[in-house]
């Protein structure tokens, strides 16, 4: 029988594992297979980005003496002191996110409806009980685009396809991955087409609850004339069906005022 630290193992996010000279961490996880290895003077990290051919639904782990193949890249970082733990911090995009859903959805005039999310993240890899920040791994293969008025005035942002599910139980739970719901107001006269909506990644945090699922904070947002003077809320709970949580990742930015003035311009595109 293999031994723990040689079998596979569930990956856990923002909890230290700890690894002896020589010794390398392989984590399966999406699409993405990382190597993290720790040597008397450095740290290595080494990480692959595979074909989007399958869904995997688990996050695994072992820890053994096994590299890579040299194609894949190699990042080297200097040891600091004695620092033999490694810890996984989830991190929301550092870009707002478009979300596009497959079809469209239209809200009747003064009606409302809560779409639910599935937010792609960065792992952070960092080390030590500092947890000093090593380097970011994106989970998903981001596409950016750009959001505007113009080519002069707008913002790069990152484009996400959503399925925009209405019921909380179809949403796929996936650990590189986090639930927002969004709730849209439709208070004007007439109906809301829905065909996008900017998403402020960077302003929100990530929670993990006892099933390992991550969640940020919900997001409201109000449309009662245009739909370019739509207002945007992020909430300071989660949603209760999210059940017991401690938050694993702060956000990016703080709630400024500048900057949710800018999403309210472009919340649809």
């Amino acid at each position: 029988m293999e031994s723990e630290t040689e079998g596979r193992r569930d990956g856990v996010w923002a909890q230290p594992y700890h690894l002896a000279s020589g010794q390398t961490q392989y984590h399966q996880l999406g699409q993405v297979r990382l190597w993290v290895t720790l040597l008397d003077q450095e740290w290595q990290v080494r990480a692959q980005t595979m074909e989007p051919d399958t869904d995997p639904v688990t996050w695994t782990e072992t820890v053994g003496h096994t590299l890579p193949s040299s194609d894949v890249p190699l990042q080297r970082f200097i040891r600091s002191g004695e620092a033999e733990t490694v810890t996984f911090i989830p991190a929301v995009a550092a870009l707002p996110t478009v979300i596009r859903p497959y079809q469209s959805l239209t809200i009747p005039a003064d009606g409302s409806c809560v779409i639910y999310v599935g937010t792609v993240l960065w792992m952070k890899v960092c080390v030590g009980k500092e947890q000093t920040v090593l380097t970011e791994v994106p989970l998903g293969v981001p596409s950016l685009t750009w959001v505007g008025r113009n080519t002069m005035e707008g913002e790069l942002c990152y484009s996400s396809s959503s399925y925009a599910r209405l019921v909380l139980e179809a949403v796929p739970k996936r650990p590189w991955r986090a639930v927002t719901p969004v709730t849209i107001v439709n208070r004007r006269e007439e109906p809301l087409l829905l065909e996008r909506f900017s998403l402020p990644t960077p302003l929100l945090s990530l929670h993990l609850n006892e099933r390992g699922q991550l969640w940020t904070p919900g997001v409201t947002v109000e449309c009662e004339t245009e739909m370019n003077s739509a207002s945007l809320r992020v909430e300071h709970t989660l949603l209760a069906e999210a059940g017991p949580c401690r938050q694993v990742g702060p956000a990016r930015e703080n709630m400024a005022r500048g900057r949710l003035v800018r999403a309210f311009d472009r919340m649809f595109g």
